[in-house]
């Protein structure tokens, strides 16, 4: 995770960036979570508005099945891995599964444009089945497309704020 000032933010917070196959959670109101250039990647956004815990996932791939040694190291380049990593760093700053809002961004097919791998595709179908086994419902998305993304989880508010392509900012 790096740490820098944050962008297109009237308030002064401090941003962790979230890498590709990177994870970060907090409960700290000052703090804003943000990942870049989401491409065939997918975030998962939580946040549980009761304990104030949001958390933010930046996963690269469907399953762990296909390289088990890396999802041991890195359980945060997968969605199974990932997802469940995720949910249980919340848990241990006091988020509840029955308050957290779920929100996901990307999935996009990029540099792939006769769909052979279909990566982001796969990644989202990964995630919902993820979810759905859980009972966990997704209260927005903003994912498919040809498009990159950057989305951010603001702590104090719980706004999740979406960059797309060379557009504006939009809330979801």
């Amino acid at each position: 995770m790096d740490y820098a000032a944050p962008f297109h933010t009237d308030n002064l917070q401090r941003r962790i960036v979230i890498g590709v196959a990177d994870m970060a959670v907090s409960n700290l109101p000052a703090e804003l979570l943000i990942t870049y250039s989401l491409g065939s990647c997918i975030a998962v956004i939580i946040f549980d508005p009761v304990s104030r815990v949001g958390g933010m996932l930046h996963y690269m791939l469907p399953e762990s099945s296909i390289d088990p040694e890396k999802a041991r190291k890195n359980p945060c380049m997968f969605a199974d891995t990932g997802i469940t990593h995720l949910f249980k760093s919340s848990y241990q700053l006091g988020a509840k599964k029955e308050n957290i809002v779920v929100k996901t961004v990307g999935g996009a097919q990029m540099l792939d444009p006769n769909g052979i791998f279909n990566i982001g595709k796969r990644n989202y179908l990964a995630m919902r089945k993820i979810l759905w086994k859980n009972n966990v419902p997704v209260a927005a998305e903003h994912v498919g497309g040809e498009i990159n993304r950057t989305v951010r989880l603001e702590m104090d508010t719980g706004r999740v704020v979406l960059k797309v392509g060379s557009d504006g900012e939009i809330e979801i």
